[in-house]
């Protein structure tokens, strides 16, 4: 992020104004939380989050959704029940925003749940009493599940998880370059988000 402030000319900070706050969290956590050599594999990736910033609470709740719903299936069962509401409250809220009726889960979102249904259940119970206003979606919701997400998958029984967080950073900037600058400039990133691998049982 840092390195992204530089080309865009403003001044150095890892919180840049040319990207959209929750993106660079997500990159500043994922660069935090892989090893050197993964690290560097990230620096191409600068280019294509300068200027992707958006006021459109949409791009929250997508980041939001990709990184809950990433982490969902790999993560240790203690964390899946507050990833699993992660998604129900992101789907909620773009339904919201859409103006679509309430319930409803993206294909994306629904295979994640279903991986998981223990914790589905009881997510699903939860969240039929828990009401969220935008403003906390904006300001913790949508940030704790980036955050939950990221220490799920470091945590989780996976054979690489740099790997995982990489292709789920890759994936988030698809998503928000599709979601602010139109479909015709997506796939700006090398490739979408790996499907998790879990390691095998020791």
């Amino acid at each position: 992020m840092e390195f992204a402030s530089y080309l865009a000319g403003e001044r150095w900070s890892d919180h840049p104004a040319c990207t959209h706050p929750l993106l660079a969290a997500l990159a500043r956590l994922v660069n935090d939380n892989t090893d050197d050599e993964s690290r560097s594999r990230l620096v191409h990736l600068v280019p294509s989050i300068i200027g992707l910033t958006s006021t459109d609470l949409r791009v929250d709740a997508h980041i939001a959704l990709r990184c809950a719903t990433t982490a969902l299936p790999v993560a240790a069962a203690e964390r899946q029940l507050a990833l699993a509401v992660s998604v129900l409250a992101a789907e909620e809220m773009l339904a919201r925003l859409d103006g679509v009726p309430s319930g409803r889960l993206s294909p994306r979102s629904q295979e994640a749940m279903d991986q998981v249904p223990q914790a589905a259940a009881q997510a699903r119970k939860f969240s039929r009493t828990a009401k969220i206003t935008e403003k906390g979606f904006r300001r913790y919701a949508a940030p704790n599940a980036v955050q939950l997400a990221v220490v799920g998958i470091v945590q989780a029984c996976v054979k690489d998880p740099d790997t995982m967080l990489r292709g789920l950073l890759e994936a988030t900037i698809d998503d928000c370059t599709r979601l602010i600058r139109g479909a015709d400039a997506a796939s700006v990133t090398p490739s979408p988000a790996a499907a998790p691998t879990a390691a095998p049982a020791s």
